[in-house]
């Protein structure tokens, strides 16, 4: 699941990248800057499909908003080349990207909200420490209030503590 969070500096906004595994709800890949320019969502892609090592690729779906970050020629064509399928929201509705917005929530509301930010390096160099935290130390009830990195590397399935299902639309074929 992918998403982006505007954050104010004394500087300006800053944009945070990211990409939230579904079931673990791990942050597995992020990027910070300064535009909305599709650089940094890439990168934050990169760094989650990195992550996987070329393992768990089969079968893997990408969900996001329609962000054009996410409709650009490089975005779709890493995914592609991945074999990662695409799936996007239909109406641009936030509860079609929940758990994107859930962690984008837990994010502003425990932390960045309350932080006052000078630029972009401060940015980042918080932002690593939040994320760390997030993903290390802080357990989730959807994950039986494990923390999301060792919900990530366990073997199990967690019960579904949420009311509505998501489904993933199959993109259209090429013509």
């Amino acid at each position: 699941m992918s998403d982006i969070i505007y954050l104010e500096t004394a500087d300006g906004t800053c944009y945070l990248s990211l990409v939230t595994d579904a079931c673990s709800h791990k942050i597995v890949g992020w990027a910070v800057g300064e535009t909305l320019e599709a650089l940094h969502p890439v990168a934050a892609l990169r760094m989650a499909l990195e992550g996987l090592n070329g393992k768990m690729l089969n079968g893997l779906i990408h969900h996001s908003d329609r962000g054009v970050q996410y409709c650009c020629n490089q975005y779709v064509q890493i995914l592609q080349e991945n074999n990662v399928r695409i799936s996007m929201t239909q109406s641009g509705d936030p509860l079609e990207n929940a758990i994107a917005e859930r962690a984008n929530g837990i994010l502003k509301g425990e932390w960045l909200n309350d932080l006052r930010l000078n630029n972009l390096d401060d940015c980042h160099k918080e932002l690593s420490r939040i994320i760390t935290f997030y993903n290390n130390q802080r357990p989730h009830m959807s994950v039986d209030m494990q923390t999301p990195s060792l919900a990530h590397t366990a073997a199990k399935k967690f019960k579904s503590r949420w009311k509505k299902k998501i489904y993933f639309v199959k993109p259209r074929e090429k013509r």
